[in-house]
């Protein structure tokens, strides 16, 4: 099985990819292809609502100049995603906010290609804020069919300065349950994903 974990902060090792990393360990042990993808600072752009993907439906973003596509693909391809994200005002980064709008409607436009997916949130914070972040990122699954795991606490860890996030003793903890409980939960739904729910329009 393969785990995806998006990396929002621009800042290369800063706390959210302390973070990421220390979700994929138990699922790097438990004989997961695990791979970190590096988003924030790379070129990805908003959607421009031209809505070209409910005419081409080729699972593909029809703006093909950025990165969307690039990950978008490793996406669908993935039985497991954990997004993370540093807290911005309060909310996720431009990055993830583009790759949030963008490759939700895609997946939507394409039969749902998300649905019956594991999702994670993930969210590094100095103070305050990462609630929000925390429940934007979980708006993409929800609406996508996607599954969320639980884990020992929301999934934040707190730190300012490069590493400091390590010193979050609790919310380091709280990110190596979340990988256990993935590895668990991919485990247990694998082998029923063929009969996972298609949406039926008629009972609207």
């Amino acid at each position: 099985m393969y785990v995806l974990a998006i990396n929002g902060s621009p800042r290369k090792g800063g706390n959210t990819e302390v973070l990421l990393n220390k979700v994929l360990e138990p699922l790097d042990k438990a004989g997961w292809e695990t791979e970190l993808y590096q988003l924030g600072g790379k070129n990805i752009r908003g959607c421009i609502a031209c809505m070209k993907c409910f005419e081409n439906k080729n699972g593909k973003c029809a703006v093909d100049s950025d990165k969307l596509n690039e990950v978008y693909e490793k996406m669908v391809r993935a039985d497991a995603i954990v997004i993370g994200s540093p807290t911005y005002f309060t909310d996720v980064t431009a990055e993830i906010k583009a790759l949030i709008d963008r490759s939700g409607l895609v997946a939507i436009a394409n039969d749902r290609q998300l649905a019956g997916k594991i999702g994670g949130a993930v969210v590094a914070v100095r103070r305050g804020g990462a609630t929000h972040v925390f429940d934007t990122i979980n708006h993409l699954y929800q609406i996508s069919g996607m599954i969320i795991p639980g884990a020992t606490y929301w999934n934040m860890g707190y730190g300012l300065d490069k590493g400091e996030v390590k010193e979050d003793g609790e919310g380091m903890v709280n990110m190596y349950n979340l990988g256990e409980c993935i590895a668990w939960l991919g485990k247990a739904i694998k082998p029923h994903l063929d009969s996972f729910p298609k949406v039926d329009n008629s009972h609207g």
